[in-house]
């Protein structure tokens, strides 16, 4: 997916652009535009026909986000919700200037769902989208950073950009652009790195901290604001922190009676546990970076989800496992542990226990075999049925197409 995003191959976008600087690409230097993505259509689907509820929609006008209930009411009976989209509320807000802000659009809407799904595949990173749906001639947001790295989608009108070097550099989500406001106003009155108008199938990578804003043009622009969390040199620092939890000499108590007032008291205690600290990442650097990789891929299993199962189709499937073709489900984060007397398949929330025998199929299955009970490489048909079939209702593999 990231190929459809850039006007360059991966690896050079990944040296060159990648956390560093802005890239603008325009349609024709493109695979295809982005109209199967969200298009006029579709927004007014997902408003009128799609129940959104808040906070998967927000507006926004002149760079301040309008109250809740300027577009919100309840859905009538049967469905007495109050936080629903009231979509003749929403038309009045768009008539008068107002920016739709549809939030989440990865946990909605089919097309960039699987979008994401492969954004995540080919950058290793959690990916999430939002909509922003502009009437002609107004801005939504004054000149800002994001705090996460950025992909601008246009996928009907036209918008202009307008970026600005960073006032600071690869900000962390802990460090908002409001703690910059005179610092990026003083940076948007100079001269810009881009001054540009987006048009549909147009594309702008944007690291996070650049400085940006933009405005529809003379008809409504609809693009995707793509965003990347990132992960960073200092994730990894507070991953081995969290992995010295297991190291009682790191939980021990410092000694009583320490004055907080006295720097220099302070100080000297810092540096004796910095002393054991760099210690410890000596003598047991490989056991402090297998529990550190664990926590990532564990962090990473939080902030991404895997492929939906469909749970009507899994049982079903369950119920004919003897002759149904399976596969991993698609971003399921899993260890496989063959070191003791049983299987253990490490998932996100929970373990599973298989016995031994089951070990080359389980390790065939998530290394991205597909496969059914005939073909399960360690298992005969009826051991292989079995298999199958609790591996479907546990929703760690999906049925394959035949």
């Amino acid at each position: 997916m990231l190929s459809r995003c850039i006007a360059t191959d991966p690896q050079s976008f990944a040296t060159e652009y990648w956390g560093r600087r802005p890239l603008l690409s325009r349609s024709g230097a493109l695979p295809r535009d982005f109209a199967d993505l969200l298009s006029p259509g579709m927004v007014d689907e997902l408003i009128a026909e799609r129940g959104v509820r808040a906070p998967f929609i927000r507006l926004a006008k002149e760079g301040d986000v309008l109250s809740k209930d300027c577009y919100l009411g309840p859905a009538g009976f049967g469905a007495e919700m109050p936080d629903q989209v009231d979509s003749a509320k929403v038309l009045g807000q768009f008539a008068a200037g107002a920016t739709i802000v549809l939030q989440g659009l990865h946990r909605l809407w089919p097309p960039v769902i699987d979008f994401v799904r492969g954004m995540v595949d080919d950058l290793g990173h959690p990916v999430q989208t939002n909509a922003y749906i502009t009437p002609p001639g107004n801005r939504g947001f004054d000149p800002h950073y994001d705090v996460h790295d950025v992909f601008v989608l246009q996928t009907a009108g036209a918008k202009r950009w307008v970026v600005h070097e960073p006032v600071h550099t690869h900000p962390l989500p802990s460090q908002p652009w409001t703690q910059h406001r005179a610092a990026i106003a003083e940076r948007a009155r100079g001269e810009p790195v881009i001054d540009t108008v987006l048009s549909p199938g147009d594309a702008l990578y944007l690291p996070r901290g650049w400085v940006h804003s933009a405005q529809a043009l003379d008809t409504t622009s609809i693009h995707l604001t793509v965003g990347v969390s990132a992960v960073t040199g200092l994730d990894v620092a507070r991953a081995v922190v969290e992995a010295l939890a297991d190291d009682e000499s790191f939980r021990a108590s410092l000694p009583m009676g320490a004055d907080p007032a006295d720097q220099d008291e302070i100080i000297a205690s810092v540096t004796k546990v910095m002393a054991q600290l760099v210690e410890t990442l000596r003598d047991d650097a490989t056991a402090l970076s297998r529990a550190a990789a664990q926590q990532l891929t564990r962090r990473h299993a939080d902030r991404t989800r895997p492929v939906a199962v469909r749970p009507l189709a899994a049982l079903d499937a369950a119920a004919h496992a003897d002759t149904t073709p399976v596969r991993w489900r698609h971003g399921l984060v899993a260890t496989v542990d063959t070191s003791g007397d049983r299987i253990a398949l490490r998932l996100p929330d929970r373990v599973i226990s298989f016995p031994a025998s089951c070990g080359q199929a389980v390790l065939a299955l998530h290394r991205g075999l597909v496969a059914d009970a005939g073909s399960l490489p360690g298992l005969d048909r009826a051991d292989a049925t079995v298999l199958i079939r609790r591996l479907l209702r546990e929703a760690v593999v999906t049925p394959a197409a035949r």
